[in-house]
């Protein structure tokens, strides 16, 4: 018991504000059923094959990247709080919409305006919990915001894959009314968004410079671009997780394929939440850049250990086992890493920016596996995926080395996340 609440109480001593973002984020991820199963949806129930579904998921990204860049300007002119709010509601009145009238492509098309609405209000609520956490706190604040989502997830993705079959709708209502309580909950229970005082030596880097654009701040700091660059990388190849993994299992194992899918995306929750708070405490004195290393080695050899065993059931669980231990040392490293290098006034505006990097590289890689699974199978797609693994493996190794050149002071003021072993 003294175990498990040392482990519990490396969270305390936060802003309450973040407390509350984490109730949101649990209530939020309650009803995200959706999400998990939109390629079943695609090819299951409307027939699409995979390059169409990889052309539609592309074309919804060409939106929605605008999206995060603007929602990016936004967040760092506007009150946060009231982004935050103004686009959950559009999300909200979307996803009821898309339970009350019959699945079609307008369905879809409903489906993605709500992602817009999500994708303007994300720089904010990024951006949100870096001003409410010192640098020292940080990975710890971004640790509990990820620990309460997948706490949210444990169960949906199973409970969408029940329903899947029978009573989709209900999980699109499901989703609209977890998200209208989250925003209840950010709406009046947050009261002070004021930035938290940092006057660490590290927190030189995050000096407010509001009379310079984002292309400035960009030059100056070209190790954050490659940093951006490298994780953009390694995300196109991560996100194939949602998108050959469900395919693969669709075409293996047939209709159980969704709720076979749907019980191995609920481990991956599971995993997320009994792992997440051992895995901040122990490696808290890894540089972020050695984490997201270690992270993506993990990835790839779940992802290797799915396609060598695909078809047998129980190495879909001990492959996820293995992706999701590096999902959780890659997530709790991204966030911290960024947000302790940049000027604090263009925190949105970053996030807009690995969006965009992130788009065009999803975007390139989803058309390429897509045809390739289609032309050439499986196999020939999950190649790819593991390549694009690997060479983001390598960029990490070189940004490992320029990072402690171009931020010293980062090693030298004794913040917990960034000393070196």
């Amino acid at each position: 018991m003294s175990d498990k609440m040392d482990l519990l109480s490396q969270y305390k001593g936060l802003r309450k504000e973040i407390y509350v973002l984490f109730f949101g984020r649990i209530v939020t991820n309650l009803g995200a059923m959706i999400w998990p199963m939109l390629t079943l949806i695609m090819s299951q129930k409307l027939g699409m094959d995979a390059s169409t579904i990889a052309f539609v998921m592309v074309l919804a990204g060409i939106v929605m990247v605008p999206a995060n860049l603007y929602g990016g300007k936004l967040a760092d002119k506007y009150n946060k709080k009231k982004i935050i709010v103004t686009f959950d509601i559009v999300s909200v009145v979307c996803f009821v919409v898309c339970g009350l009238i019959p699945l079609s492509v307008y369905t879809i098309g409903l489906f993605f305006i709500a992602g817009i609405g999500q994708n303007l209000e994300g720089p904010s609520y990024n951006a949100l919990l870096a001003d409410l956490s010192t640098t020292a706190d940080r990975e710890k604040a971004y640790s509990l915001m990820y620990l309460g989502g997948n706490l949210g997830l444990v169960l949906s993705p199973t409970i969408a894959g029940l329903l899947f079959k029978n009573y989709l709708w209900l999980s699109f209502i499901i989703s609209g009314v977890a998200i209208g309580m989250s925003t209840l909950l950010i709406a009046f229970k947050i009261k002070d968004i004021t930035p938290e005082k940092d006057n660490s030596e590290g927190s030189v880097y995050q000096q407010s410079r509001s009379d310079v654009s984002i292309i400035t701040v960009l030059k100056e700091n070209k190790v954050v671009v490659l940093f951006c660059v490298t994780i953009a990388l390694y995300y196109a190849a991560y996100h194939q997780y949602g998108y050959l993994m469900p395919l693969d299992m669709g075409r293996v194992h047939g209709d159980t394929g969704a709720a076979l899918y749907g019980t191995v995306s609920s481990l991956n929750c599971i995993v997320v939440v009994i792992f997440t708070p051992i895995i901040t405490r122990i490696f808290k004195k890894i540089i972020n850049t050695r984490k997201i290393l270690i992270g993506q080695g993990l990835v790839l050899i779940g992802y290797v250990t799915f396609l060598t065993f695909l078809g047998r059931i129980a190495f879909y669980y001990i492959a996820m086992l293995l992706f999701t231990w590096g999902e959780i040392f890659t997530t709790i490293s991204e966030g911290p890493y960024t947000s302790t290098r940049m000027p604090a006034s263009h925190r949105g505006r970053i996030n807009g920016f690995n969006s965009l990097l992130n788009f065009v590289l999803q975007s390139a890689s989803q058309l390429s596996v897509g045809a390739l699974y289609d032309n050439y199978g499986s196999t020939a797609a999950w190649i790819l995926v593991i390549g694009m693994v690997l060479a983001a493996m390598a960029l990490t190794v070189i940004l490992i080395r320029l990072d402690r050149k171009a931020y010293p002071k980062l090693y030298t003021s004794g913040q917990s996340e960034q000393n070196e072993q």
